[in-house]
């Protein structure tokens, strides 16, 4: 979600191309990877050539260092910036927003770190160096936690 919103704000003609999309679920009672594999494959044959990643988060607490996550919304106040911390969830009643930080760093464009981002300064340098984002978003500025 972050990328389209930052190429929006920087006025860019073409889309940033995508690492990866991200759909995130929690289901306690699957843990395996091989389910999220699954998931990945249906998503490539209904909408082939896009970058999907699906991961349930009730498992993701184990390779983050983190106590178990609730449920979705407490695992994404966990990652690691919170202009990343946006996601759209289909609920009843429809689509709902799931932004525990706000939107504004997001709107503002500012990386600033979660309190597990703080926790881990030194992914979250690897993190805007690999994935380019001043690079590709000029005007993006790093916030303190």
């Amino acid at each position: 979600m972050r990328a389209p919103v930052w190429d929006a704000l920087h006025g860019h003609l073409m889309p940033t191309p995508l690492a990866d999309i991200d759909v995130i679920y929690f289901d306690a009672r699957q843990h395996g990877a091989a389910v999220d594999a699954h998931w990945e494959r249906l998503l490539g044959a209904a909408m082939p050539g896009l970058p999907w990643s699906v991961r349930n988060q009730a498992r993701m607490h184990l390779r983050n260092g983190d106590a178990p996550y609730r449920d979705t919304a407490d695992a994404l106040a966990h990652w690691l910036e919170t202009p990343t911390c946006v996601a759209i969830r289909l609920g009843a009643e429809g689509p709902e927003l799931l932004a525990p930080y706000g939107l504004s760093d997001l709107l503002d464009m500012v990386l600033r770190p979660t309190a597990a981002g703080r926790r881990k300064p030194g992914q979250i340098r690897q993190r805007i160096d690999t994935k380019g984002w001043i690079r590709s978003w000029p005007r993006v500025t790093l916030g303190s936690g």
